[in-house]
């Protein structure tokens, strides 16, 4: 199908889309998730194949990781559909309302953006959650993902679309692009006549891409370069699970940390038991010079940081360390630094929480926990497309609220100005 052809469907699915009964919507929802586990045989033979041919090109163990699916996680992706359809529909939600001096009746509420194009990288997982949270608040939803999960894509994609249009739901609602062309891509952010917004999904070079080619407004879920920011007055023992769990639970999303900063007053006694943690845990650890004089002698290998380490998303077993010499230098080093997606501190002073939590500029900051939360689900929120590291419209997680826009309905009785 050509990309004009694909738009134009997905439009005018938009239309009976954003009207249909959130009954229906519902109906669709639950069928996807019980196609989802019919044909999970049929899904794990073609994900298996985008895993072989992403480990004959070499991609890390986390980027094979983020490609994965399994048994389980194919149950997280239907229970999660099921979730969504328990939510409360946003589409036609009041959010506010008054009666003017004049008698007049405003109304504003919530309505659909109409066909959004998610593009995304190498999670299969994104084309459900996209699908999904883009049907529940009635938009079309053009699915652009990455090459190195095509195949998982595809298989997903023609799934969820049967079952959607089997539930009484246009199937055009939902459209996959199969051309892997980049110039398709880019002749469908040309399209703002068919297309009302676009959403990457993915890491900082895409969202620089879409940013450039694209005439239709983006909202970017971009990159996470995330701080864990261990404080004077940490609970050091609390500073280590935390450390751990935000590096190591799983390396290869965008909410793990990649950088450790910790202050000079606790150097000497933290960073001998987080060091040899992390190394026990197979990371590479690149640190400053302050790190390797206060360390000495250690079993556990110490790579030089440059500015380069301090400013990469690894998405992989390594992580940048710093001793900084106060709160301030810390929040000097996140504010050059971080992307704005998750920002974490430890620390047992209320004050200095409090001073963290006001000056770092990003989507989510966490005093004593681990910025591995970030999560529409965990939230809360049900799935998410992203979590938008820019601050217009929408903010952190990319849910059913933040997929619709708002218009306001005004009632009168034959009022004229």
């Amino acid at each position: 199908m050509k990309t004009k052809e694909l738009a134009t469907n997905a439009k005018r699915a938009s239309r009976r889309l954003a009207t249909a009964d959130a009954a229906v919507k519902n109906r669709a929802l639950v069928a996807m998730a019980e196609a989802l586990e019919r044909r999970e045989a049929e899904i794990l033979v073609e994900n298996a194949d985008d895993i072989a041919e992403g480990r004959k090109k070499g991609l890390s163990a986390a980027l094979i990781d983020r490609l994965l699916l399994d048994e389980a996680r194919l149950r997280g992706m239907a229970a999660s559909l099921r979730d969504i359809a328990a939510l409360p529909d946003p589409v036609g939600q009041v959010v506010e309302g008054w009666r003017t001096s004049d008698g007049l009746q405003i109304v504003k509420v919530r309505v659909p953006f109409g066909v959004i194009a998610v593009v995304y990288e190498a999670r299969p997982n994104v084309t459900v959650d996209a699908a999904a949270l883009c049907l529940k608040t009635g938009n079309s939803v053009i699915l652009r993902g990455g090459s190195d999960a095509y195949r998982s894509n595809r298989i997903l994609a023609e799934v969820i679309t049967g079952a959607a249009l089997e539930a009484g739901l246009p199937g055009d609602c939902i459209q996959f692009v199969s051309n892997k062309d980049r110039g398709v891509l880019v002749e469908l952010l040309q399209m703002r006549d068919h297309i009302d917004l676009v959403i990457p999904r993915g890491g900082e070079s895409l969202k620089d891409f879409l940013l450039e080619h694209s005439k239709i407004p983006v909202i970017y879920a971009a990159g996470g370069n995330c701080h864990v920011y261990v404080d004077k007055a940490a609970d050091l023992q609390q500073a280590l699970e935390i450390t751990i769990n935000a590096k190591c639970q799983r390396p290869g999303v965008c909410n793990a940390a990649e950088t450790l900063l910790v202050h000079e007053a606790v150097a000497t006694d933290f960073l001998p038991g987080v060091t040899k943690a992390l190394h026990e845990r197979k990371v590479k650890l690149w640190v400053d010079a302050r790190t390797r004089d206060l360390l000495g002698e250690t079993e556990v290998k110490l790579l030089r940081a440059t500015d380069k380490h301090y400013a990469t998303e690894f998405l992989a077993l390594e992580m940048a360390i710093k001793v900084v010499e106060s709160l301030e230098e810390a929040l000097e080093h996140i504010a050059h630094y971080g992307t704005g997606h998750s920002e974490a501190i430890v620390t047992r002073d209320l004050e200095t929480s409090r001073r963290f939590a006001e000056a770092v500029d990003a989507a989510a900051v966490y005093i004593n926990a681990s910025t591995r939360f970030t999560d529409g689900a965990v939230f809360g929120l049900g799935a998410e497309i992203g979590i938008s590291t820019q601050k217009l419209h929408a903010r952190g997680p990319l849910a059913l609220k933040e997929l619709t826009s708002t218009k306001y309905v005004v009632t009168g009785r034959g009022h004229v100005r």
